[in-house]
C-alpha cells in the first residue's frame, strides 16, 4: 500500500488529517490503544525542538532537552522502524475495518478482504512488519515519509531498505540537543574605563555537560553528550583599542577583589566613537559533542551572547597648590 504524493502547499492540512488516519493502518504506535494521546506524536512539540517524531516508537529523554535548536538536521528525515509481529499486525488492521471505509467510501466487504489478504498470509512466518516515521520539525520530513510504503514485511534478523540505523538514531539524539544560552556578567558592570579591567563570566548555564539518548525500546539505544570546554572572547574592536586576557577556563572568572586578571578585556581607547557610545562585546561557548561508546564525535555546538560595554576616559583632576 503506497501513501498519496507529496500535497501541494494548500492542501497540506487537510492531507495531514487523512495521513494520520490512513497511518492507523500500519503504525506501530499506541494510539488505538490510548484514544486520548496525541497520535504520533513523538517527545516534545514546539518551535524549539529539534526533532518532533510522528509515527514513532522512539523515545527521546535526557537533561539536554527543551532548549533552543541549533539547526542542526537529520540527513534523512524519514525512516522505517520495527513494528508489529504477524498476528498482531492483522488484528490492528481488522480494528481499523470503519477507518478504511471511510477512506474508500466506494468499497465492498471484498475489497477489504483483499486489503487484509497481505497481512493474512504473513500469520504464521517469523518476521515482522516495519512500518515508516519521519521528523516533522525537518521541513522535508512529511514529503519523505509520504513516499514510503505503508508497511514492509521483513522476515526475522532483517532490516529493509531505510531501515532505521544506529547511526540515524544517534543523529536523531543529536537534532534533539540543546545547550543553554549563557548570560554574559562583567565587572565592573554598567560602565567600563580606559585601561580599567574589565573582568568577564557567565551564568545561566548550570552543569557543563547535556546529554539525550534515542532509544528504540528494545533494538538499540543511542547517548550524545556535549561537554562545555572552552569560552572565547571577542571585545567587540581591533587590538589596538582592546587587550583580550583569554585564560577564562569554560566558564571565565567571576570578580574576586584583589585577584589577578586572568580572564576579560582590557580596553585602551574610549568607545564614544563607537555606534551607540559602546563597545559590542561577545562571548561564544563551544561543546564539544560525542556518541557515547562509537568512534566518531560531531561538529562542536557554538552558543554566542553579546552586550554592550561603554568605556569612558578616567579623568583626572588637578588642584592648583601654593607656590613657595
Amino acid at each position: 500500500m503506497r501513501r498519496p504524493p507529496t500535497p501541494a502547499p494548500a492542501a497540506v492540512l487537510a492531507m495531514l488529517t487523512v495521513f494520520a488516519v490512513l497511518a492507523l493502518f500500519t503504525s506501530p504506535a499506541a494510539a488505538l490503544d490510548d484514544p486520548g494521546r496525541p497520535f504520533g506524536d513523538g517527545f516534545q512539540d514546539g518551535p524549539t525542538s529539534g526533532v518532533i517524531l510522528r509515527n514513532s516508537k522512539i523515545v527521546v529523554s535526557g537533561d539536554g532537552l527543551g532548549g533552543k535548536a541549533d539547526g542542526y538536521r537529520v540527513p534523512r528525515p524519514c525512516w522505517y522502524e520495527p513494528g508489529d509481529g504477524p498476528d498482531k499486525m492483522l488484528k490492528k488492521q481488522e480494528d481499523v475495518r470503519e477507518y478504511w471505509f471511510h477512506l474508500n467510501p466506494t468499497g465492498t466487504a471484498q475489497d477489504f478482504d483483499k486489503f487484509l489478504k497481505q497481512y493474512k498470509d504473513k500469520v504464521g512466518e517469523d518476521g515482522r512488519w516495519w512500518v515508516p516515521a519521519y521528523n516533522s520539525a525537518d521541513p522535508n520530513g512529511l514529503a519523505c515519509w509520504s513516499g514510503l510504503q505503508g508497511a514492509v514485511w521483513v522476515p526475522e534478523g532483517g532490516t529493509p531498505p531505510g531501515g532505521i540505523t544506529l547511526e540515524e538514531l544517534y543523529q536523531l539524539a543529536r537534532a534533539a540537543l540543546t545547550v543553554p544560552e549563557p548570560k554574559i556578567n562583567l565587572s565592573p558592570d554598567v560602565r567600563s574605563y580606559v585601561n580599567l579591567p574589565t573582568w568577564v563570566w557567565l551564568t545561566g548555564i548550570g552543569a557543563p555537560v547535556r546529554s539525550v539518548t534515542a532509544e528504540l525500546p528494545g533494538v538499540m539505544s543511542a547517548t550524545v553528550t556535549a561537554r562545555l570546554t572552552r569560552l572565547e572572547i571577542d571585545p567587540g574592536t581591533s587590538g589596538s583599542r582592546a587587550e583580550v586576557k583569554a585564560d577564562c577556563g569554560p566558564t571565565g572568572r567571576p570578580y574576586v577583589s584583589g585577584g589577578t586578571f586572568t580572564c576579560g578585556v582590557r580596553y585602551l581607547h574610549a568607545s564614544v566613537d563607537q555606534p551607540r557610545g559602546a563597545y559590542t562585546l561577545t562571548v561564544t561557548t563551544e561543546w564539544t559533542v560525542t556518541g557515547e561508546g562509537v568512534g566518531f564525535a560531531f561538529a562542536p555546538v557554538r552558543v554566542t551572547a553579546s552586550r554592550d560595554v561603554p568605556v569612558g576616559e578616567v579623568q583626572s583632576i588637578v588642584r592648583g597648590g601654593d607656590r613657595s
